[in-house]
């Protein structure tokens, strides 16, 4: 495991979000939804895309709040552009279990 610095870790944009829309993603290899997050009061939103249709719903995942990277390049997926990324585990099952506060908080918190 290589280890990073205090400062390294700061630069990352850890932040929380809600996702305010969910399609499907046809076009993907592995089955994906498109979502579109919201990080903060309707004015900054930005695109995902994320491969958890095992555990989620496109209706349960439907104002979720979500932890994210803000400050990564953007990713071309197929066709799709991806503003930010998805944080998430893995389970014994292989299934992605979503990364998110256990409770509500303001969208743009910071994990410190």
């Amino acid at each position: 495991m290589n280890k990073i610095s205090w400062d390294e870790f700061q630069n990352v944009e850890l932040r929380v979000w809600t996702i305010i829309e969910v399609n499907d993603f046809p076009e993907a290899r592995k089955a994906a939804y498109k979502l579109k997050i919201d990080f903060w009061v309707d004015i900054w939103i930005k695109k995902s895309s994320a491969q958890i249709t095992d555990l989620y719903t496109k209706e349960n995942l439907l104002n979720k709040q979500i932890i994210g990277v803000i400050n990564f390049p953007i990713k071309q997926i197929g066709t799709f552009m991806s503003e930010c990324l998805v944080t998430w585990f893995v389970k014994g099952d292989w299934n992605v279990v979503l990364a998110v506060p256990d409770s509500e908080v303001i969208n743009w918190s910071k994990l410190a």
